[in-house]
């Protein structure tokens, strides 16, 4: 179902300009509003006595309503971002044990399956990471390759007695759980708020700021009142919409576990690599 433009703008543009930018459009909504509405509601409305007293009445039940409805989708955004940096801690936990597994196994394979690994993050985090930020579900490429080539040699190895056998199952079991994490990650880069919701909200802002353009008062407290609410409303909207989607835009889960784990364990040594060089020499 399609989505309303204006709530995919947080995540291709930064959140700094975007969020100050929703919330005026929403503030000249509001101002656009009581300019058009105020005459036409002095002749259909306003002549009635407690007119005021009315629309605050609906005014207070129907904010009732959304304030909820923007509650819940704010609490649901939230966790999804928390669940989000949760299975990136996940997958980069289950890398390291599958990493630290291959330290068991006898060279050569051991070097391949490391190197493997140790590809595998670098592009997690060169490739896979700034796709993903763009909305670009991570499959194929080189991260694909390198877990492609992991698993044909890990299964092609041979154990030649019984504590290879037990290593050899161990690491099958761990390098299982890595790729299960690794596909809960992919899944959650397109998992969003439903469209169906996004119009509900959408047209119940519009309603919000009609019932705020139909109150009669003086201009200048009518725009400072409508201006503010509708403000917070805009940078209400703006939260959830920037929390909707967790490895999207400027303010997702990125790649510290992972870059943490290549810096320490996976990254080449210069110095080690030197004295290797110089021992063959």
């Amino acid at each position: 179902m399609f989505q309303p433009r204006i709530f995919d703008l947080v995540y291709d543009y930064p959140s700094i300009v975007v969020g100050p930018l929703i919330a005026l459009f929403f503030v000249s909504v509001t101002w656009l509003g009581i300019f058009i509405l105020r005459p036409l509601a002095r002749t259909w409305i306003h002549g009635d006595q407690g007119v005021n007293d009315l629309i605050g009445f609906s005014f207070s039940g129907f904010s009732v309503l959304y304030g909820l409805l923007l509650g819940l989708l704010a609490v649901d955004a939230y966790q999804a971002l928390n669940e989000g940096i949760s299975i990136a801690s996940k997958e980069a936990s289950a890398l390291t044990s599958l990493y630290l597994a291959t330290e068991g196994y006898p060279q050569p394979i051991r070097g391949t399956l490391q190197e493997e690994l140790r590809e595998y993050t670098r592009a997690v985090i060169e490739e896979s990471w700034p796709k993903q930020q763009k909305g670009i579900t991570p499959v194929g490429g080189t991260v694909f390759e390198n877990v492609m080539a992991f698993s044909h040699n890990l299964v092609a190895f041979q154990p030649k007695n019984k504590q290879e056998e037990l290593l050899s199952a161990e690491t099958m079991r761990r390098f299982s759980n890595f790729l299960e994490m690794r596909r809960q990650r992919i899944s959650d880069v397109k998992t969003r708020i439903p469209a169906v919701l996004w119009w509900v909200v959408w047209i119940g802002a519009m309603l919000n700021i009609g019932l705020i353009c139909l109150l009669d008062m003086k201009l200048h407290v009518h725009l400072i009142l409508g201006g503010v609410l509708s403000l917070f409303l805009g940078l209400v909207i703006f939260l959830v919409a920037v929390l909707d989607n967790p490895f999207r835009g400027d303010v997702s889960v990125g790649p510290e576990d992972f870059q943490l784990l290549y810096n320490i364990l996976m990254k080449p040594q210069p110095n080690h690599q030197q004295s290797l060089n110089e021992t063959v020499h």
